[in-house]
């Protein structure tokens, strides 16, 4: 069924895909020196107040991005990007796209970029995109890791790039409770008050709890994700990997269609964008997982 699904998107998004083709072909017409580019980038999110930019001048990941790319491109560059995150989480393969009028090689937009970047960004992959291509509205899946550690003291060495508790988890549990989650849900009792999504409904391919009870990974792939959702259904399984919520309990949650009775939102240093879908035509570079994550 999964498949299916994600063969579904596949089939929608080409289709939106050829309509936009044709758009842009016309409109390349007046627009041929403009040059559009896609980044892979990895990033740190403790280091940054989130990915969009701020009124106030805190530092985030495309405040510097946009500054680094404008100085190689030596005009101001704006960015798309595939999906926000917020203060303190992280990206090992988050994606942007641009447009200039300058032509630059490839390794500009990586080596010469990364040299004026902050040292909590790194572009990975840079690669000329058709005209049409859309960070956002071209994706039509995006994977998510949270890192977890599960231990009496919280270690020093990894504060920022895991989350904690003290409690004693269950890993069966957790993961009898996250294949609920699989299939096309109303995920409103996982959704942050202010997120602006027009619809709680989402699918999601795969959930999956793997590791040990004292270092676990959830893993989530779905076709779009509420604000804090991930966040929110970590901080649920932790409940039923310490007793504290039942398997049937988180199904009737889910069920709920409601923040009321939810447990709180978990912390955002565990979490970790991980790949966005994109239909193989446009030939999206998607690095491997790390070893290390």
């Amino acid at each position: 069924m999964n498949n299916a699904k994600i063969k579904d998107a596949v089939k929608t998004a080409s289709f939106i895909i050829f309509r936009r083709h044709m758009t842009a072909y016309t409109e390349s017409l007046s627009t041929k020196t403009i040059q559009r580019w896609a980044l892979t980038l990895s990033y740190d999110g403790s280091r940054f107040y989130g990915w969009q930019k701020q009124a106030d001048g805190l530092p985030t990941v495309q405040t510097v991005l946009e500054s680094a790319l404008s100085q190689i491109a030596g005009e101001t560059i704006r960015t798309i990007v595939a999906g926000r995150t917020d203060t303190g989480v992280h990206a090992t393969a988050q994606v942007v796209h641009f447009d200039t009028k300058v032509a630059r090689p490839e390794q500009a937009w990586v080596r010469g970029v990364n040299a004026y970047l902050h040292e909590g960004v790194a572009v990975l992959f840079a690669q000329q995109v058709a005209p049409h291509f859309h960070a956002r509205f071209d994706a039509y899946g995006r994977r998510y890791r949270y890192l977890l550690e599960s231990s009496p003291v919280r270690s020093p060495i990894l504060q920022g790039k895991i989350g904690w508790t003290h409690l004693k988890l269950d890993p069966e549990k957790m993961q009898q409770a996250a294949l609920l989650l699989e299939g096309e849900h109303d995920f409103s009792s996982f959704r942050a008050a202010e997120c602006q999504a027009k619809s709680p409904v989402k699918t999601l391919y795969s959930a999956k709890i793997s590791g040990t009870p004292q270092f676990l990974k959830l893993d989530l792939h779905g076709n779009a994700f509420l604000h804090h959702m991930v966040r929110n259904i970590m901080g649920a399984l932790v409940y039923v990997g310490s007793g504290r919520l039942s398997v049937s309990g988180f199904q009737d949650l889910i069920e709920e269609r409601s923040r009321l009775k939810a447990p709180p939102t978990f912390m955002p240093d565990g979490l970790y964008l991980t790949g966005v879908d994109y239909p193989p035509e446009f030939g999206i570079i998607r690095p491997e997982m790390p070893i290390w994550l």
